[in-house]
């Protein structure tokens, strides 16, 4: 079945927000310059927001940083255009009161919250994925009911809630704020296909993304009669020419050995997940230069978890690579490099004027017009 979306010529094309200690000029260098200090990721998420980047994604996880929901609070009024896609772990928070909290960042960001679901364990616990995933349904489920419905009556097996839903409407409709999330597992296939709006991937060959495009959004179709778009995580190294941007490449590397990389990668909550084992069996792939195809150079998850691959090349190179994702039915893409605020501005520069871009909660019809009847908008106060 084909993407929801399959018509736009456009994508969301967003940056990344390094708030959990993930910022470096070197990898396996902890300059403390590029700590994730408030400052620094503030700036970042206003420069990506001045350049013309569409959403930026703000990362969840156990580390040293900035807390997901209070960073995008702090951040949201000084945002002129840019949408925020804001990570949250199901189960760490009560569904009806993370409704609430992500209802109240919809409203200070007037509709441009999108929301990155993580179904993950909490830090210091170990629960059976099957068991995970169930209990992230039951959240997502309390989440859309909360947003699109005039009562929560929710009986699950994890929750059981009865309650108003006038204190946790957001400001968008039709829906409440976008979910993007992905899953690689048959159990995080699944919940995706019934839940999800935008499907996100990590980096794979062209011909593994498409088959991955074409099961998740058959899946979607035959058993939920819905219909996906489809995202890509991945990191960006562009330069004026192609010698320069591999130079870049191993410059990125060049204090990381086998050891170092391996502590970085298992910094991650999620360092044991079968979508991170992925991008390692990637890896393995490659040539003796790090590149499993042209212009996709996995050397960078050899010191990160999770996303393991960047694409690399000049201007040409990297636009052309990107409109090929885009013909298969890629609608956004979450770029990064480090260090982040340099690599930012490069690809403003060499890739960002070239590319078509959009908001998907405008494109979608989420996010409205005008103030929305909701409680905190210009609904009637009870």
């Amino acid at each position: 079945m084909e993407a929801r979306s399959h018509h736009l010529t456009a994508a969301e094309v967003s940056w990344f927000a390094p708030i959990c200690n993930g910022d470096d000029r070197y990898l396996g260098v902890r300059d403390p310059f590029y700590k994730s200090a408030y400052r620094n990721a503030a700036h970042i998420a206003r420069t990506a927001d001045e350049l013309g980047y569409r959403n930026m994604l703000l990362p969840s996880s156990y580390q040293v940083g900035q807390d997901t929901l209070a960073f995008a609070a702090a951040i949201a009024p000084q945002l002129r255009q840019m949408n925020l896609l804001t990570a949250i772990r199901c189960g760490e928070v009560h569904p009806p009161m993370l409704a609430r909290a992500l209802a109240t960042l919809d409203h200070m960001l007037l509709g441009k919250l999108t929301v990155n679901i993580i179904s993950s364990d909490l830090p210091g616990t170990k629960v059976e994925s099957a068991v995970r995933y169930r209990k992230s349904r039951e959240v997502i489920e309390i989440l859309k009911q909360c947003w699109t419905q005039d009562h929560l009556n929710f009986k699950g097996e994890f929750y059981d809630l009865d309650l108003p839903t006038e204190p946790v409407k957001p400001y968008q409709q039709n829906g409440g704020p976008l979910l993007y999330f992905g899953g690689y597992s048959p159990d995080g296939v699944d919940l995706c296909a019934e839940h999800c709006d935008v499907y996100l991937m990590w980096p794979e060959t062209e011909d593994k993304i498409q088959e991955h495009i074409d099961k998740v959004g058959a899946a979607a179709g035959a058993k939920y009669g819905r219909k996906l778009d489809f995202g890509l995580r991945v990191h960006v190294i562009v330069r004026e020419t192609e010698s320069e941007a591999i130079a870049a490449s191993q410059l990125l590397m060049s204090s990381v050995d086998d050891e170092s990389g391996a502590e970085l990668r298992n910094r991650a909550l999620d360092a044991k997940s079968y979508g991170v084992s992925k991008q390692a069996a990637l890896r393995e792939q490659s040539d003796k230069d790090g590149f499993v195809e042209d212009h996709l150079w996995t050397g960078i998850g050899r010191a990160r978890s999770g996303c393991g691959a960047a694409i690399v090349g000049n201007p040409d190179q990297v636009y052309e690579k990107l409109m090929r994702d885009h013909a298969m039915g890629i609608r956004s893409f979450i770029l990064s490099g480090y260090p982040h605020m340099e690599e930012c501005g490069l690809f403003a520069r060499y890739g960002l004027p070239r590319l078509e871009t959009c908001s998907l909660p405008e494109v979608l019809g989420r996010r409205p017009v005008g103030i929305p009847d909701s409680p905190l908008g210009g609904g009637v106060r009870r």
